[in-house]
């Protein structure tokens, strides 16, 4: 498996010295070195599993929280209806870590895993948008949309894991290695009232519905809303407080129908050890229950700690590495922690920004400026948004409602040609507000989105592009 060393040595050094290693809590040291050494390769591999498993278990919570409803309502719906998001999320958002506010989504969850499932797109008339579909593992498996299929009416299979059978004519088949099935679709709307009402008639123009009733009248059964289920607490908190036991227990039975890749087997293998075994339950005797609460705390540290690996250049950092990850386990667990649905890169690419300087966090304290020179924005042919996030990558409130900054958003350029956006918390006053992106009064994170990177222009997906530095303003 391709773990980061220097991130689990770093991990180690936090765990013996008791010294907080990332964000987040410090690890508790309640039992004698001796008990440590002794379960230590054990260790080792409880933590290399958590790191493993957690794509896998936080979409499963996800795809909880946001289908607990008995029908379509804001951001969620039952499994196998649709979610029309019909306006930009707020800083109220909190089902997945760093929403995007520049397209309307429409999403669905999708069991594939007893019978194929079809999603009918509407034809979107030139509009850009994207319907990546995600397995249960956050690997996007298909990427319809104007970048590859066009913007054309299309119809889509989407087939679970070893099912065989007939296409009917006219349908594309997509399929997943998981019977979870995450459709994550994007359409472009620049937010106007009459953009928004364009937008909605083609929301409501798809269609999904198993493939046996298609061409039948559907109606969609009521779905079930489980009171046990944790609606408020953020699905990230809630799989991060999982114990060990907790963790490995859900892990276990996801795999029995949202089957490990066959890269996978040496990894299933050391699981083995620590009673994790695709296919069957976990075996918790197999695991020391002192690790309940450190083995959670620590591979949680390791994930954030990637970080530390990226590409960084003008104090941005970023990776092509996402959408597919293969065996490198760390860097989903990552992209799943800081951005849960993260799109291929040709797709779109997410430097993200989380420092003034290697010394010092930015602050809303401070007043900061991007500034992009004369025919220096990003080389895309989608578009290009900047936003603004809390240390904990959700939207900040503030009183003009403005969560990123883009081209649709209408900034005024320099008189030199350039376009400068102003960071900070209070107003810049009510003749600069067209370039202002709020900022909370403590810690923020900035992140750029660049839709569909330009073909002829290969700078951004090869790492060559770099985005200007965020300077504090003068």
């Amino acid at each position: 498996m391709e773990f980061d060393r220097r991130a689990a040595m770093m991990g180690g050094i936090g765990l013996l010295t008791g010294a907080a290693v990332a964000p987040g809590a410090a690890l508790a040291f309640d039992h004698p070195l001796a008990d440590l050494i002794e379960g230590a390769e054990d260790f080792h591999i409880a933590s290399d599993a958590y790191i493993y498993g957690y794509p896998l278990v936080t979409m499963e919570m996800t795809r909880r929280v946001m289908t607990n409803v008995a029908e379509p309502a804001g951001t969620r719906a039952p499994m196998g209806q649709l979610i029309k998001a019909r306006e930009y999320p707020t800083a109220a958002y909190r089902d997945v870590t760093a929403p995007n506010a520049d397209t309307l989504y429409t999403i669905a969850f999708l069991d594939v895993g007893s019978e194929p499932w079809v999603v009918d797109a509407p034809d979107m008339k030139g509009r850009y948008y994207l319907l990546p579909f995600l397995d249960g593992w956050t690997n996007v498996f298909a990427s319809p949309g104007s970048r590859t299929t066009g913007t054309g009416a299309q119809t889509f299979v989407v087939t679970g894991p070893g099912w065989s059978g007939t296409i009917p004519p006219g349908m594309t088949q997509l399929k997943s290695p998981t019977a979870i099935v995450w459709m994550l679709g994007r359409i472009y709307c620049t937010g106007t009232p009459e953009d928004y009402a364009a937008v909605h008639a083609l929301q409501d123009a798809f269609k999904v519905q198993p493939l046996n009733t298609w061409g039948k009248d559907y109606k969609p059964p009521a779905g079930t809303a489980d009171p046990a289920i944790d609606m408020k607490t953020p699905v990230r908190d809630q799989v991060n407080k999982l114990s060990a036991h907790d963790y490995f227990t859900l892990l276990a039975d996801l795999l029995k129908r949202n089957p490990p890749a066959a890269a996978d087997a040496p990894a299933l293998e050391r699981f083995k050890e620590i009673g994790l075994e695709a296919g069957k339950n976990f075996d918790p005797a197999a695991l020391d229950r002192r690790y309940d609460a450190r083995v959670p705390r620590l591979a949680f540290d390791r994930i954030l700690l990637h970080m530390t690996s990226l590409k960084r250049e003008h104090g941005w950092l970023f990776t092509t590495k996402t959408g597919a990850y293969g065996t490198d386990y760390l860097q989903r667990a990552f992209i799943t922690a800081i951005g849960l649905g993260a799109n291929l890169p040709q797709d779109a690419v997410y430097p993200m920004s989380q420092r003034a300087s290697l010394l010092r966090a930015y602050d809303g304290a401070q007043k900061y400026e991007i500034r992009f020179e004369k025919g220096q924005l990003p080389p895309v042919k989608g578009f290009w948004s900047l936003t603004m996030y809390d240390e904990n990558m959700f939207f900040v409130a503030n009183p003009i409602n403005r969560y990123s900054m883009s081209m649709r958003t209408n900034p005024k350029f320099e008189s030199d040609g350039s376009l400068v956006i102003t960071i900070q918390n209070e107003s810049p006053g009510a003749d600069k507000e067209a370039n202002w992106l709020p900022a909370p009064k403590g810690k923020f994170h900035l992140m750029l989105r660049l839709y569909w990177p330009t073909e002829n222009d290969p700078s951004i997906l090869n790492g060559s592009w770099e985005p200007p530095a965020v300077k504090r303003a003068r």
